[in-house]
């Protein structure tokens, strides 16, 4: 089985390729450039060896004398002298007197573009069998310089591709040596530190954990988000995009310009290590584990789960109206036992009388009570939480009252649930507050005002503490001891009923706040639309 070359294996290739194409264009340019010098040297030397021999007195007298043989015996010997291919002279009427080649004799000689017999010197090209050569003529005067008796050719033949390449060769290897020292030593370079970066890692292995890595991270059902030194996104997968509400093309930007909430924000930015800290983003409750990056000592950024507790707050919120259904049922049995003792004992006494008015005194504070809710509250469910919760009141010694001018209408199920949720959170937080004051009550208000159902909570305990009025709305958050969370970070003891508060009234695009005025008010506005109420 072939065996596919390494990383730097392929680098160093292709850059000896590369080096191997240079040096092939560099050779090509210095063969071209070298046969058109020795082309201008070959002209120049045609010119001279024509000039010379033009020049000569004897030639001009041979000529000027006619004596043929002669002249044919000077062009030989110049030309068998100075390694020409031919030496031709000519006459004033352009018959070829003398030349290497025996068909040119007493032929006329073709001038071609030449002007010499106008007594003008002349270099130019031929074209010869086996290539091409250097023509250069030269007029020949008369002894007095009077007139032209005839003139000088001379051809050279130009050296091939091989030739120059041969003189070219010392510089040329020279160069190529150098050349490919320096390519093959800057490949070997390059390949070394490219592994290195790679970290010993080959294309086919790199693409593999890509591809494995966005498996793997858009699979996972936790949000996950990477984060580099200066906070911009590096990694988000499809949970992250989901639970953060953030654009598909988060990559390269920052949380501020995804528009992140800013407790969310700043849990993800935060320095340290954070572990089942829960934050709120978009009416939704996460539970954000945060851990920095590092590689070889050097900080990377951080990498941060993301997991939706909301549908587990929904379960707590569900089961925290069956836990308040309980408490009033377990109040009113107590409640009942309580006055049916007193009843008993009454009668075993002899006081009938004294039973029948303690009766008609229950039956009267109840039917106070319960007329009240019923004129200011009529939907029944929240009507039923308040009268039940007058027992578990009762049952604390707390005294609960509807505050003048309540008035709310019957609601949708879905919104009488949410309001529910609200009323009995609030209320049980109140009674908390309240049972260990002077003055035990509790006030609650509610209405529907601007299309927005009021909740407002008051009693008498010491009201919230300077700086917590944001706080305890906060999962785990408690004004009392005995705070507790589990592992997933939701809480176990206190601190539970707020914080699902504060979730019901922010999904619906709604607010609550705590203040300190002669105990604690909570404040919750919850928006309903027109369709949400019952006429």
């Amino acid at each position: 089985m072939n065996r596919r070359l390494s990383l730097a294996g392929q680098l160093l290739a292709l850059q000896v390729v590369i080096v191997c194409v240079v040096l092939v264009g560099v050779a090509a340019v210095t063969v071209a450039q070298s046969m058109q010098r020795a082309e201008e040297v070959e002209g120049r030397r045609a010119l001279e060896i024509a000039e010379t021999l033009a020049n000569s007195s004897a030639t001009r007298t041979a000529v000027e004398l006619g004596r043929v043989e002669y002249v044919r015996i000077t062009a030989e010997e110049s030309r068998s002298t100075s390694g020409s291919a031919d030496v031709v002279v000519a006459g004033v009427d352009r018959t070829v007197l003398a030349s290497a080649d025996p068909e040119l004799l007493g032929r006329p000689l073709d001038l071609g573009a030449s002007r010499v017999l106008e007594g003008r010197s002349w270099v130019g090209d031929v074209e010869l069998p086996g290539g091409h050569a250097a023509v250069a003529m030269a007029p020949v005067y008369a002894a007095r310089g009077d007139r032209v008796l005839g003139l000088v050719a001379v051809q050279r033949r130009y050296p091939g591709v091989l030739g120059s390449l041969e003189e070219a060769a010392p510089n040329l290897l020279t160069y190529l040596g150098l050349a490919s020292a320096l390519g093959i030593g800057g490949s070997l370079l390059v390949a070394r530190r490219v592994k290195r970066q790679t970290l010993g890692l080959e294309p086919a292995e790199i693409a593999g954990l890509v591809e494995h890595r966005d498996a793997m991270l858009h699979g996972i059902r936790e949000g996950v988000v990477g984060l580099d030194l200066r906070g911009r996104v590096t990694l988000v997968n499809d949970e992250a995009i989901r639970l953060l509400r953030i654009p598909g093309n988060a990559l390269g930007r920052t949380l501020e310009e995804l528009g992140v909430a800013e407790e969310v924000r700043a849990a993800l930015l935060s320095t340290g290590v954070e572990r089942d800290r829960a934050v709120g983003s978009a009416g939704r409750v996460l539970v954000v584990n945060r851990l920095p990056l590092t590689s070889r000592g050097r900080p990377l950024g951080s990498v941060t789960t993301l997991r939706d507790r909301t549908e587990l707050l929904e379960l707590r919120r569900e089961l925290e109206l069956t836990r308040h259904v309980t408490d009033t049922l377990r109040a009113q049995a107590h409640e009942f036992d309580n006055r049916l003792h007193t009843i008993a004992g009454l009668i075993e006494l002899g006081e009938a009388e004294e039973a029948v008015r303690f009766v008609h005194r229950i039956s009267s504070s109840r039917s106070e009570f319960g007329a009240a809710v019923t004129d200011a509250v009529r939907d029944p469910a929240l009507a039923a939480l308040l009268i039940a919760k007058a027992s578990q009141a009762a049952e604390l010694g707390v005294d609960l009252r509807v505050a003048p001018h309540s008035a709310l209408p019957v609601l949708s199920p879905e919104l009488s649930t949410d309001v529910a949720t609200v009323v009995g959170n609030l209320v049980d937080n109140a009674l908390d507050a309240a049972s260990g004051a002077a003055e035990r009550w509790v006030e609650v208000g509610l209405g529907l005002v601007d299309d927005e159902v009021d909740v407002v909570v008051r009693d008498s305990g010491p009201g919230v503490p300077p700086g917590m009025e944001a706080e305890v709305f906060r999962r785990g958050v408690s004004t009392k001891e005995g705070r507790s969370t589990d592992e997933a970070g939701v809480p176990g003891g206190r601190g539970i009923g707020l914080s699902l508060v504060q979730l019901v009234c922010t999904r619906r695009g709604g607010e609550v706040t705590a203040s300190s005025s002669d105990g604690s008010v909570f404040t919750a506005r919850i928006p309903v639309g027109a369709s949400l109420v019952d006429a």
